[in-house]
């Protein structure tokens, strides 16, 4: 942590000269770092929120409750209508853009009933480098992201959490249901419901990491390279056969690329 120490203090300054926050937390590595730094400097002068809508997996909610209760900070749950915005709906490439604005609206609104100074999420120093309209919404409401501030990676993130035995270090990342379906592919909630049921089966079956992609009728598993030898097991990959199609999906194929973060994105980098 020697080599780590002027980010995280830049972080800490970061935090108390705010004074106050509403920070969104998802459950994740960044925001659980977040939280447990911004607990030690601001104490009760900090809030945790999490949203709760159909493109977000339960799973996801009571982990994030579990993770407050451990690290002793006050959580409140929101309610979210992200279907409710045709923009959203279209599926656009922009969605993400959408969808951060709903939340941050309601968490800015929030945070003014709580007398809280800011609003803050967990975005890191990596995130930079990565296709996300969402950081439009941050701009126009005045979100800080505090992480990303301190420059702080990923990596450094998850090396810190460890080191402070926080409860999501290892965590893989994780995102929004309808990141699963190809753009200008409608958002609906039924089919969100069923891919959360179908990612569900493989969480059940202990593989930790991976994504459905929904294209029609096909199903498209991606999991990391080192884990793509449980579907060799014909009783796994039996199982898994039969609880997909028993969900409506036709196809279940394994996408011998592995797992990558934003894969729908591929066709949007062909095109630019």
């Amino acid at each position: 942590m020697v080599g780590l120490s002027p980010k995280l203090e830049s972080l800490e300054n970061a935090l108390s000269q705010m004074g106050s926050v509403l920070i969104a937390y998802s459950g994740g590595v960044d925001s659980t770092f977040l939280l447990k730094v911004a607990s030690g400097v601001l104490g009760d002068g900090m809030i945790a929120a999490t949203a709760s809508s159909a493109i977000h997996p339960s799973r996801e909610l009571v982990e994030a409750e579990k993770n407050a209760r451990i690290l002793g900070v006050k959580h409140v749950v929101l309610n979210t209508n992200e279907l409710d915005d045709e923009n959203f709906v279209s599926n656009p490439p922009e969605r993400c853009y959408y969808c951060k604005k709903e939340l941050f609206s309601k968490l800015t609104a929030l945070a003014k009933r709580y007398e809280l100074k800011y609003v803050a999420d967990g975005s890191n120093y990596d995130d930079l480098g990565d296709f996300r309209p969402g950081m439009r919404a941050v701009s126009e409401f005045g979100v800080r992201s505090p992480l990303k501030e301190a420059g702080l990676t990923k990596g450094e993130i998850r090396t810190l959490s460890r080191e402070m035995d926080l409860p999501a270090w290892d965590k893989p990342p994780q995102s929004c249901l309808a990141t699963r379906f190809p753009y200008g592919t409608r958002t609906a909630r039924e089919e969100l419901s069923k891919v959360e049921r179908a990612e569900d089966v493989l969480v059940g079956l202990g593989i930790k990491q991976s994504r459905v992609r929904v294209h029609g009728d096909i199903a498209r598993i991606e999991v990391p390279k080192q884990d793509m030898h449980v579907f060799l097991d014909e009783d796994i990959s039996g199982e898994i056969v039969d609880r997909f199609k028993a969900l409506g999906y036709t196809y279940i194929t394994l996408d011998i690329q592995g797992y990558r973060m934003g894969s729908m994105n591929e066709p949007l980098r062909r095109e630019s």
